[in-house]
């Protein structure tokens, strides 16, 4: 499958893209520093995810796109302008399909109680995870079949296990009340799902 991916070169668009070419796909890696991307067998293009021509441009030929775009501290409002740029330019590009690597913020904690709502969600994370929840209702009102997936509660590099639970929009957590998962398990996650579709429309959640 040929995929552009967006933000290739963060935390989990690094273990993403690993991912696509593990299993053989075909990748167009879109970033603001082509020197950051070291993979081989990739096809890198410099390019603004937060721009509707820069994507119609980078995601031609494309069968999916998946964006994968962390936004600098104290930017965090350009989260929303990359979704909007994508939802305009992906269209013009020929390209229905999007992924989106989402917050777990949007996750609830109990019935109509989010993550980023309950008490003592780190003041630390909250803009992060309000701009993220803030993308969910824009891609509802889109036209394009997209995914929002969640990662778990906590989300760093760790072990590729392929092992871990995939649920909806509420927080997974194990049986020490922890909600965690690896980057490298939650590409897993997000390429299972390009492969075989079974969320479009939807959000849903990876984690131990």
């Amino acid at each position: 499958m040929n995929v552009v991916l967006y933000g290739a070169s963060g935390m989990i668009g690094s273990r993403v893209l690993h991912e696509l070419l593990s299993r053989g796909h075909q990748v167009t890696a879109v970033v603001r520093n082509p020197g950051k991307i070291t993979a081989a067998g990739v096809r890198i293009l410099k390019g603004d995810v937060t721009e509707a021509d820069s994507v119609a441009q980078t995601a031609q030929g494309a069968d999916a796109a998946i964006s994968a775009y962390a936004p600098p501290k104290g930017d965090e409002t350009t989260l929303s302008a990359a979704i909007y740029a994508l939802l305009d330019g992906l269209p013009a590009a020929g390209v229905k399909r999007l992924i989106v690597v989402g917050g777990a913020g949007s996750l609830e904690v109990a019935p109509g109680v989010a993550l980023v709502d309950a008490p003592g969600f780190p003041e630390t994370y909250r803009d992060i995870a309000m701009a993220h929840r803030d993308v969910l209702p824009i891609l509802k009102e889109s036209g394009l079949d997209w995914t929002y997936l969640s990662p778990a509660g906590f989300i760093e590099t760790g072990e590729r296990t392929g092992k871990f639970r995939l649920g909806g929009t509420g927080l997974l957590v194990d049986e020490k009340g922890e909600s965690r998962i690896s980057a490298e398990d939650y590409a897993i996650a997000l390429v299972d799902e390009l492969e075989n579709p079974r969320h479009i429309g939807q959000q849903f959640t990876v984690a131990y």
